[in-house]
């Protein structure tokens, strides 16, 4: 259901009927908790909308090249094949390109957390986890990692990869989450979270929105908050 702006209560109204958990709050934590509580009411609202605004794009242009791709079977499939039965595919393509010994470590974190909700969003779209390596490789890591949900393939040649931006001259490659809509037997693109590292606020680390990597969620709900120039590692 749509948000109807004309049937939102104040966040200030709605943050009132907080109820503290525990007794012994002093003055000062109520309040600001109180101020804390109608913001996130607020951002909550935004968020809502910024949700209706991507369901709402316009169809995204037809994917006329004819990427290709190889399954875990080692079958060469065209991009409309990774769609299965659904409509929708979520792609996300993590850096673990064969010039690379192990896998990027921040695609690896935010790979373990799909794992365990992959199962239940493939009830209603298609995921598919792209890579530059062969698909016995990255299924080698996943194993390591215990993933069991996750399905794999590989993009045959570059193409794909530098169309999108993400795969430089040198090598270098980056991560990408990009969203398909199917369109009869074409793809459309639906999505792509396509905010430029250069847009990163002062201070802060370059990231898009949603932030969907549950250990950046889980850090900001410390006193701590993220910590700086800190990223997790494949081993502690």
């Amino acid at each position: 259901m749509a948000l109807d702006d004309n049937a939102l209560k104040p966040a200030s109204e709605l943050a009132r009927l907080r109820k503290p958990l525990f007794p012994g709050e002093s003055e000062a934590y109520s309040q600001a908790r109180l101020k804390h509580l109608e913001e996130e009411i607020a951002f909550r609202r935004q968020a809502t909308r910024l949700v209706e605004q991507r369901q709402a794009l316009p169809p995204g242009p037809v994917i006329e090249k004819n990427y290709r791709f190889k399954d875990e079977n080692g079958a060469d499939i065209g991009l409309i094949d990774l769609f299965g039965d659904h409509d929708t595919l979520i792609s996300y393509f993590w850096m673990y390109g064969p010039q690379r010994e192990r896998p990027c470590p921040m695609c690896t974190n935010w790979l373990g957390g799909v794992n365990g909700n992959a199962a239940d969003v493939k009830q209603r779209a298609a995921l598919k986890v792209f890579g530059r390596s062969p698909t016995t490789r990255q299924r080698a890591f996943a194993i390591e990692r215990g993933w069991q949900h996750l399905d794999f393939v590989q993009t045959v040649g570059d193409d794909y990869a530098r169309d999108i931006g993400i795969l430089d001259d040198d090598g270098s490659e980056g991560a990408a989450i990009v969203v398909f809509r199917k369109d009869g037997d074409k793809a459309r693109l639906f999505y792509a979270a396509e905010m430029p590292w250069e847009a990163a606020d002062p201070g802060q680390d370059p990231r898009t929105y949603p932030d969907i990597a549950p250990l950046w969620s889980l850090l900001d709900l410390t006193p701590e908050g993220r910590p700086e120039k800190w990223y997790p590692k494949l081993n502690y």
